[in-house]
């Protein structure tokens, strides 16, 4: 079954900070299998928090997702994040999305 990681900037308190994260994470994407379906698009908030933007990756199974999540790689890149701005990010298994017509 997929599994996707859903990541929401919350708020930023280091733009340089997460320039350094963007710089980086691309190399950690090296060897495993992810999709990128959303990266920073347009949104609507129906309810909740007001978010700055959306980033949502596939994998095709949850141990993917968590191996690429807790790769030496990632892991470097991420703290960049941390010290960045407040995310939310969670990883959630479902159905692959069906084709485009």
């Amino acid at each position: 079954m997929a599994a996707y990681i859903v990541f929401t900037r919350l708020r930023t308190r280091k733009a340089a900070e997460l320039d350094t994260y963007w710089k980086q994470v691309g190399t950690s994407l090296a060897g495993h299998n992810i999709k990128v379906l959303v990266n920073y698009g347009p949104y609507e908030v129906l309810e909740g928090p007001e978010v700055e933007g959306v980033v949502i990756v596939e994998f095709p199974i949850r141990a993917e997702a968590k191996a690429w999540y807790e790769s030496p790689a990632y892991q470097e890149a991420v703290r960049h994040r941390f010290m960045g701005a407040d995310y939310s990010a969670i990883i959630v298994e479902g159905e692959n999305p069906a084709p485009a017509k």
